[in-house]
């Protein structure tokens, strides 16, 4: 069954974390924007871009490097955002954990490197959020993206 169609529940894993302690940042991110998106879901994730939070988990935002509307960072490439993916495989995988977040789901993939990549389901466009090791304690932070995320994409099923 797809994410888009169960409701989000908390992951236990993700019920457990903790707040994490804050690291200062890089000045600038390296970021790789997904291949460009239709139209219509650039002009969504351009929106986003807009709303996003100067901080995530107490980390500054970061400039990226190619700078584009599709990315974003916070404390040098520790939380790292990309809007305008492609539909991620996982997404129709029903063992996937999932959360809901001020009304934003989210599909959580713990990555082999011990960070987590959340990524929006039941949206217009689909937004990936990377978070390092370090910064994988922080349940937090999906709060304000979470926000950005509800304020800017409509709820849908993305057709990319």
């Amino acid at each position: 069954m797809s994410l888009h169609h169960r409701p989000f529940r908390l992951a236990a894993p993700l019920a457990l974390l903790a707040l994490a302690g804050c690291a200062p940042g890089d000045s600038e991110a390296r970021v790789d924007p997904p291949p460009a998106p239709p139209a219509a879901v650039a002009g969504l994730c351009a929106s986003l871009h807009e709303e996003l939070p100067e901080s995530v988990a107490g980390l500054a935002r970061t400039a990226t490097e190619p700078v584009s509307d599709l990315t974003a960072a916070w404390g040098g490439s520790a939380i790292v955002l990309r809007c305008g993916i492609p539909k991620p495989p996982a997404m129709a995988d029903p063992k996937q954990e999932g959360v809901e977040v001020n009304g934003v789901g989210w599909l959580l993939e713990k990555m082999s490197d011990g960070g987590f990549r959340f990524t929006t389901g039941a949206r217009l466009a689909y937004t990936e959020v990377r978070v390092d090791k370090e910064h994988a304690t922080d349940a937090g932070m999906l709060v304000g993206l979470s926000a950005a995320v509800a304020k800017t994409v409509p709820v849908g099923i993305s057709s990319y």
